[in-house]
């Protein structure tokens, strides 16, 4: 029975287990919204701006143990506004299916209105684009989207819908959903990475990205095989969900900028293995450790893609296989004899990991340092939260003072996309109502997309905004102090903002301030206390205290 190709499209979605879509409306696309308005599996979540329900729909995706999340914006603007959501999918592995409209397809070539050739548009930052210019490859087309996009390394795929497609007929039959292909490492490889183990003394365990939506099963058997080899486990940039901090095989944060107490402990290291991460300059200190071609020890890499491997640095041992593969084998294998004579190295490492994470810090004359609401907020976490962060200096008080663990989630661009913050803790909320999602941005992210928290409303969504705000650019001020010391540099960074609390409550939301570290502990309170609607918690923050490991004409902490 024939079917418009709009409805074709709508099922097919469905077929693929999606039942929300991020989206801002748009002429375009008119045909597929009319159908999905019919299809009851389906909620349409109408958002204030492209860039942040893109931010949503790639943290929809993860906190769906890494499937596809889906964003629909109209062509030429409507995409472009998007784009920085597809820079972060793209950079930080993540899987998204972006469904944006096009001209009438008599159109092409002529430059109508808001046209663009989204196949040279989109070439650098999607794993394809797909153009559905005949209407029996309308479904195929979303069964090739989610497998591309969910396979190998993850990233975004662009399906393009001309807007005189929807309203055609088709009886086509549905393409169905594509299994998932998973990569199992090979007998000799696993030997290899054994024996490799079994002889190092020193070694470092790294996991990340590709790890990011294990399940409990998984991250549990990590644990167990930190336990049992006895090794030392670091979650790499933004994954830091990924082990217990509190564990005591937990070998410190390998974040970007790593302090250098830690960093010149594990440059002793004589074996490094890298589970589920790209190694990119920032976890790899800008390649110098590893080094980049060649590094100065002995590198496994596994990752899903074996393209990936090899790709920046040379490993001693590549393995394209599905991280949490290589996990289980090695649990299975057992301990090899000896694996205790790690153990001071492993209690080194985690001593300053510890000491590196005390709640401690000096209070500021400027501002209230951010340590103080950082280590208030980690006492009200819940084991299941979710914690979103823009990008900022202020996040390394976030990484610094918090000790996440499995089970909760933490979402950001980890490429360092700004504007991520807001949504990505809308998003959270809206997914899972009723649990705690707590989003953290400067003053310099919170406008850049804060406008979503009148999503979180039109939805009855309830997270928790906390602004940190030094009434500038920190990060870019930090990095011109550093690069011309003894110059001004106000003038390129310095920021006007409005008050924060109240600008929340024109939107509805809880508006709290926090002006001294004296009301911190009340405020933090206030705000896990209010249940039923957004909060914005404004914090006016010391921008004397540039991070949580500098000072403004200070030595960096701990280097």
């Amino acid at each position: 029975m024939s079917k418009t190709v709009g409805r074709a499209l709508a099922e097919s979605l469905v077929a693929h287990g999606i039942d929300t879509i991020w989206m801002v409306p748009g002429e375009s696309f008119l045909g597929l919204t009319d159908a999905l308005t019919e299809v009851p599996e389906m909620r349409l979540i109408v958002c204030r701006h492209e860039g942040g329900a893109g931010f949503m729909a790639v943290a929809d995706g993860r906190m769906q143990g890494g499937r596809a999340g889906v964003l629909l914006v109209s062509r030429g603007p409507g995409l472009s506004n998007a784009m920085v959501a597809l820079h972060t999918a793209w950079h930080d592995a993540t899987p998204l299916v972006v469904l944006c409209g096009q001209v009438e397809r008599k159109d092409f070539g002529r430059l109508a209105l808001q046209e663009q050739n989204y196949a040279k548009l989109l070439g650098d930052i999607t794993k394809a684009v797909i153009e559905v210019n005949e209407v029996v490859q309308a479904s195929e087309s979303i069964a090739r989207a989610f497998h591309l996009a969910e396979s190998g390394t993850p990233g975004p795929v662009a399906v393009i819908l001309p807007e005189d497609i929807f309203d055609e007929l088709t009886d086509t039959p549905m393409a169905k959903p594509r299994p998932r292909v998973h990569g199992g490492p090979r007998a000799e490889d696993l030997d290899q990475l054994a024996k490799m183990l079994a002889e190092a003394e020193r070694p470092l365990v790294w996991v990340g990205g590709a790890l990011t939506n294990a399940d409990a099963t998984t991250l549990d058997e990590l644990r167990r095989l930190a336990e049992q080899w006895v090794v030392p486990v670091s979650p790499t940039h933004r994954r830091p969900q990924l082990f217990d901090a509190g564990h005591p095989n937990y070998g410190g944060y390998m974040g970007i900028r790593v302090p250098k107490q830690l960093m010149d402990e594990m440059r002793k290291a004589d074996l490094l293995v890298v589970i589920g991460e790209r190694i990119t300059d920032s976890v790899s200190q800008s390649y110098t450790f590893p080094t980049a071609p060649d590094p100065q020890l002995p590198l496994v890499q596994v990752w899903p893609d074996p393209n990936e491997i090899g790709r920046v640095f040379r490993p001693d041992l590549g393995i394209a296989a599905e991280p949490a593969a290589v996990i289980r084998a090695l649990l299975k294998r057992g301990a090899p004899a000896g694996a205790s004579k790690r153990t001071s190295w492993v209690a080194g490492l985690n001593a300053i990991h510890t000491k590196l994470m005390a709640p401690d810090w000096e209070s500021m004359a400027d501002g209230v340092n951010f340590a103080a609401v950082c280590v208030e907020i980690a006492k009200h976490l819940a084991p299941d939260a979710a914690v979103t962060s823009d990008a900022g200096n202020f996040s390394s008080f976030i990484h610094r003072y918090i000790g996440f663990r499995p089970g909760q989630n933490f979402l950001s661009s980890v490429v360092g996309a700004m504007g991520a913050g807001v949504p990505m803790a809308v998003a959270a909320a809206i997914r899972r109502p009723g649990k705690q999602a707590i989003g953290f941005c400067g003053d310099g992210g919170a406008l850049m997309s804060g406008n979503e928290i009148a999503t979180a409303m039109q939805y009855g969504a309830a997270p928790i905004i906390v602004i940190s705000d030094n009434k500038r650019y920190g990060t870019i001020g930090m990095h011109h102090e550093v690069r011309y010391p003894n110059r001004p540099y106000e003038a390129a960074v310095k920021l006007t903002n409005p008050d924060f609390a109240a600008w929340g409550r024109v939107f509805g939301a809880e508006g709290i301030t926090i002006s001294t570290e004296a009301e911190v502990e009340d405020a933090i309170a206030r705000a896990f206390a209010v249940k039923d609607r957004p909060v914005v918690v404004h914090v006016h923050t010391s921008a004397e205290q540039m991070s949580a490991w500098r000072r403004r004409g200070a030595p960096r902490v701990h280097e």
